[in-house]
């Protein structure tokens, strides 16, 4: 159970002072400029948001991602590309959402504007009245005890003088005392008057400074709450657009599940084939023997080879090319 409460603890012994009052109005202004500054904030998170969200979509549409894969690795990436401008609108709309959320909180934010003009109107009128009221009955106070000091000295000047003045001063005397103390009297009901009046002016104060405060207390109640939860909705809105986008890339988890290394390979085989027969061996050709196998145009008979003997049989080292001869000429074999 909550103790404490603006009724019992902004008063001040000095009647004429506001510092209580004025201490509440500015903690309440001061939340005011609090739900401004959230205000504001969601404003420009709804801009970074937009901005996001399109600059998503324009690079899922206009930036290539690996435009030229096919079969199950391509429809992955489409489904990529789709989920990212998902992504981009989840964006724009939260953009939107936060912008209502802004426009919530300014409207509440003005209601209790509004609803404390009319008290702050009342205290403002109320307190100007208590201090003129009691300005007057300070004044009707001061009036009244210079007329008892008046009446005071007059009954002095009698006494010191009862038998030193003659008749006529004694008279006077007299008649200065009864003046004094009609103006006493006069001075005594305007002062008790205004003393009266201050009473009710400040009762009636008391009790609309009582009523300020609740009203004020109940005010800062649901701003509170209603700030608290406003909160609360925008951080329920971050997440549940983190879980929104973690949905769209499942989808993407998902499709890349589906793509097949063996099936896009065969398929790019059997689109793009050119043949399966690999070209024949280039083979060694011995000049000379192919010289002895041609048989001149103009001579039926052999040219002989008279500077040059029998090549020698090559032998293979281990490791190295096997050799074998043709016609007592060499051939490599790899």
């Amino acid at each position: 159970m909550r103790e404490a409460r603006f009724r019992d603890n902004f008063w001040s012994t000095d009647l004429t002072s506001t510092v209580g009052y004025d201490s509440i109005i500015q903690h309440l202004n001061d939340g005011r400029k609090n739900c401004k500054e959230f205000e504001d904030f969601l404003k420009e998170r709804a801009i970074i948001e937009e901005k996001y969200g399109k600059e998503l979509i324009n690079l899922s549409k206009k930036k290539p991602c690996g435009q030229t894969e096919l079969n199950t690795l391509k429809r992955s990436l489409d489904v990529f590309k789709q989920q990212i401008d998902n992504v981009g609108q989840g964006h724009i709309q939260l953009a939107q959402t936060l912008r209502e959320e802004a426009k919530k909180m300014e409207d509440f934010r003005e209601k209790q504007k509004l609803h404390r003009k009319k008290i702050e109107l009342i205290m403002e009128a109320i307190h100007k009245n208590r201090n003129l009221q009691y300005k007057k009955t300070m004044e009707a106070k001061r009036l009244y005890e210079q007329r008892c000091r008046d009446k005071d000295e007059a009954e002095q000047a009698v006494h010191r003088n009862a038998n030193l003045v003659t008749q006529k001063q004694q008279e006077k005397l007299f008649l200065k005392l009864a003046q004094t103390k009609s103006a006493l009297e006069d001075t005594d009901r305007s002062y008790q008057q205004s003393v009266t009046t201050m009473e009710k002016i400040r009762d009636e104060w008391q009790n609309e400074h009582i009523k300020a405060c609740e009203f004020f207390e109940t005010q800062e109640c649901e701003r509170i709450n209603y700030f608290r939860n406003a909160l609360w909705l925008h951080v329920n809105q971050l997440s549940l657009g983190c879980v929104q986008n973690d949905e769209k890339y499942e989808e993407i988890r998902k499709s890349l599940e589906m793509c097949s290394i063996e099936k896009d390979v065969d398929f790019f085989v059997n689109l793009r084939k050119t043949g399966s027969l690999a070209p024949a061996p280039v083979v060694y050709e011995n000049y000379y023997n192919a010289q002895r196998n041609v048989t001149p145009a103009r001579s039926p008979a052999p040219v002989p080879i008279s500077r040059r003997g029998p090549l020698p049989t090559p032998t293979s080292a281990p490791g190295e090319p096997d050799y074998a001869t043709v016609d007592g000429y060499s051939l490599v074999h790899f």
